[in-house]
């Protein structure tokens, strides 16, 4: 530290007169150089963006380098927050990514509108009759359940197959794909040799493999069921409807997203040449495709094809972020 000399010290011996003169010069012109090249460090470093260090005397320079540095970190960390939120994960399955005029980016990642399908001829839902009788389990005691397995309410008997927990995560594609809580999931979908519960001969008397859950905070619903069958014609498929709430999950009339979840080629082959009880599902897979498929043949697979992982004597899970705009 340099210390200013006291007022009415005592003078130095005379025979130094001349010295101190030159001295005190010096000392006048290095100074002022030094505070010019200061300025000129500063100046640079402010322009350039960089921390300025200032070796002040006194131990100044601490509290400057400190602060400059948290600056830095600062501009750092939102930077890295920037390239975070720039950063796209599709969310659609393990098809790959997918465009579409409907899909919504975020600092969560990317999800689309999960498309419109068909709710088929065996839904339950309200839209279609048996011997003239309307087919509704919506409407019923004991359909809001997490294991379809067996059969609810009058009826008794367990569908058989290789286990299958199928998780969706509903999100709202309009709104930065935040997840959605408190909406009604309705699914259903074939037993193992291809037959629906109320509608194929000899399942008239069953309701299994249909049912209703409510999402969480996470915008999750999970389902234990059995691995669907593949019949004549189509794609192995799960059908399901969205409604609002389930108080208004008591007719398709009212749902406000109607889609199916597509299942992997590889599981599906696994499971039908592995597992008993799944009749003709190798032969009927043989012989269609994606792309012949009358459901997915538009490529919509891209967006309701599920990541399955797991294996015929453990099980398989099968899960689905499904985008609804809401």
């Amino acid at each position: 530290m340099h210390t200013k000399p006291a007022l009415n010290a005592p003078d130095h011996d005379d025979d130094h007169g001349p010295q101190l003169a030159h001295d005190l010069g010096t000392m006048t012109r290095a100074a002022a150089a030094r505070r010019q090249a200061l300025r000129w460090l500063s100046a640079g470093a402010l322009s350039a963006g960089a921390p300025v260090i200032l070796a002040a005397c006194g131990g100044g320079g601490d509290t400057t380098t400190s602060s400059s540095s948290s600056s830095s970190g600062t501009s750092s960390s939102s930077s890295s927050s920037s390239s975070s939120s720039s950063t796209t994960t599709t969310t659609t399955g393990s098809t790959g990514t997918s465009s579409s005029s409907s899909t919504t980016t975020s600092s969560s990642g990317t999800c689309s509108t999960i498309p419109d399908e068909t709710n088929g001829p065996y839904p339950a839902d309200g839209t279609n009759q048996i011997s003239g009788s309307t087919v509704n389990v919506l409407t019923q005691s004991g359909v809001v359940r997490s294991d379809i397995r067996s059969s609810f309410g009058s009826l008794s008997g367990t569908a058989s197959g290789v286990p299958l927990t199928l998780t969706l995560k509903l999100v709202n594609s309009a709104a930065s794909c935040a997840s959605l809580e408190g909406l009604a999931v309705y699914i259903w979908h074939c037993t193992a040799d291809g037959n629906y519960s109320l509608y194929s001969s000899g399942f008239t008397n069953q309701n299994f493999l249909r049912g209703v859950q409510v999402t969480d905070a996470n915008g999750l619903v999970s389902f234990t069921t059995v691995f669907p069958g593949c019949y004549s014609g189509r794609w192995p498929h799960i059908h399901f409807e969205v409604y609002r709430s389930l108080a208004t999950a008591t007719s398709a009339a009212s749902d406000i997203k109607t889609s199916q979840v597509a299942l992997p080629e590889d599981a599906c082959s696994a499971v039908y040449s592995g597992a008993t009880g799944y009749g003709n599902s190798t032969r009927n897979l043989n012989a269609i495709t994606l792309a012949t498929d009358s459901v997915f043949g538009n490529d919509s697979a891209a967006h309701q094809m599920a990541t399955v992982t797991g294996s015929v004597s453990a099980g398989y899970i099968a899960a689905l972020t499904v985008g609804v705009a809401v």
